[in-house]
């Protein structure tokens, strides 16, 4: 999901819980709407919109959160 910045990912699911807890939720939305689309499950149209509104929702939450961390690096004095 954020390949391009896979290490402050992992610090931020190791710090921060509450990130930890949008992370896990959103892998859970995305494997529940990859089982609809793959027809394991079924489900009405509009409660599968549902689903990836949420989904969207949690991954632009994570999206801010990332660009909110910084890591900390010493200043080359």
């Amino acid at each position: 999901m954020f390949e391009f910045d896979q290490s402050a990912v992992d610090a931020l699911l190791v710090d921060s819980a509450k990130f930890r807890r949008i992370y896990d939720k959103h892998a859970s939305l995305k494997l529940q709407i990859s089982g609809v689309n793959g027809r394991k499950v079924g489900m009405k149209p509009a409660d599968l919109e549902g689903l990836k509104k949420a989904k969207l929702l949690l991954k632009d939450q994570m999206a801010g959160m990332l660009k909110d961390f910084r890591p900390v690096v010493p200043s080359a004095s």
